[in-house]
């Protein structure tokens, strides 16, 4: 199963680690983070650098999403959930 990130963007979802809202990038320590995953060539972005909503860390990369952490999410739970009904 896949999750959709907005644009041609999809990932699979047992690799995300997190989801999170753009507005947490205004911490120090989130800043730093994305500062140096930016330098080390780990972000990818689905969108336009100016649209970003949302971030999803994956285990070997972090994806920029002009789509709310609060849509993610919600994708992110039903993929779970209908896996557990298999």
């Amino acid at each position: 199963m896949y999750l959709h990130i907005g644009g041609d963007v999809i990932i699979p979802f047992k690799e995300v680690v997190g989801i999170f809202d753009s507005i947490t990038s205004d911490a120090t320590a989130t800043r730093e983070f994305l500062q140096v995953s930016r330098e080390e060539g780990f972000i990818f972005s689905a969108t336009d650098i100016t649209h970003v909503k949302s971030f999803i860390i994956v285990n070997d990369r972090v994806y920029l999403s002009p789509i709310a952490c609060a849509t993610l999410r919600k994708r992110w739970f039903s993929l779970i959930f209908s896996i557990e009904e298999l």
